[in-house]
């Protein structure tokens, strides 16, 4: 479970850093690659890039150095958290491919969660 775990917890970190990153410092890149980027205030997408990249660095910062590691879930569970609000916005704009994603994105988040919480570190 420790290894599934990880795994989890890597590639969690590295699409939510990507995008945080992309939402932060490339705006036009954002606008461009994301559609709904065009439609949402610049403060909402700095809070939800500041979010993400937090959030990645929660996954695997108090994990790899065993301090405080009761952080990781709960970095896990604040991006299921953001990405239920995702879902939400991308269901109302009917961006399905979006809602699937983010749906999948919680999952990996929420097992993350599940994983580092329920079962403790080996």
């Amino acid at each position: 479970m420790d290894i599934a775990a990880w795994v989890a917890q890597v590639l969690a970190a590295l699409v939510f850093g990507a995008h945080g990153y992309t939402l932060l410092f490339r705006p036009d890149q954002a606008r461009k690659q994301y559609p709904w980027a065009v439609d949402v205030p610049e403060t909402l997408k700095r809070f939800i890039g500041t979010a993400e990249l937090l959030g990645a660095v929660g996954m695997i910062v108090p994990a790899a150095t065993r301090i405080l590691p009761w952080l990781t879930p709960l970095a896990a569970l604040g991006l299921v958290a953001l990405v239920v609000l995702a879902a939400i916005f991308h269901a109302t704009r009917r961006e399905w491919p979006n809602v699937v994603f983010n749906l999948v994105l919680g999952a990996l988040a929420a097992f993350v969660a599940y994983a580092r919480y329920a079962v403790p570190f080996s």
